[in-house]
């Protein structure tokens, strides 16, 4: 079986000034950046805190290899919020592209992961979050796109 952590697609990085820290990426021409669409596309989520999801800004650029994303939480407490308090700015998630979500959560669970947070559209795509940090050092996600976009 295959690995479900196999096609890297974002690295996100948790900040206080989202416009602040993409300004600088630009000034040392990497960008442009754009505004994340709305979580409110999620039909199904399981999370820690719906408000600090919901509070939750991203912005993000396409490379040739990779996504990067920019990710400020807001004041509500939620894992994105608790990670920039303790460890500041940095590397939260890993994001990694599956074709078929919900079929590599029950992959991930069957190999001892736990689920931190995910949300699924009407479609199944979606995300999951494992809460991997503390054996891994960062979180890793898998996550799908809409059918209609593939």
């Amino acid at each position: 079986m295959a690995s479900i952590f196999n096609t890297l697609h974002h690295i996100c990085v948790v900040v206080r000034d989202i416009e602040r820290t993409a300004a600088y990426y630009e000034s040392i021409r990497i960008g442009p950046w754009q505004d994340y669409p709305p979580l409110s596309a999620y039909a199904e989520l399981d999370l820690p805190n719906p408000a600090a999801f919901k509070g939750l800004r991203f912005k993000f650029v396409n490379l040739d290899n990779v996504q990067l994303q920019l990710c400020q939480p807001g004041e509500e407490d939620g894992p994105q919020r608790r990670f920039l308090e303790t460890h500041g700015e940095g590397v939260f998630h890993l994001g990694f592209d599956v074709a078929d979500c919900d079929g590599a959560e029950k992959q991930g669970l069957a190999l001892g992961l736990e689920s931190l947070m995910r949300g699924r559209r009407d479609d199944r795509s979606g995300f999951t979050f494992f809460d991997t940090a503390r054996e891994a050092g960062v979180v890793l996600e898998i996550r799908s796109i809409p059918v209609a976009k593939r």
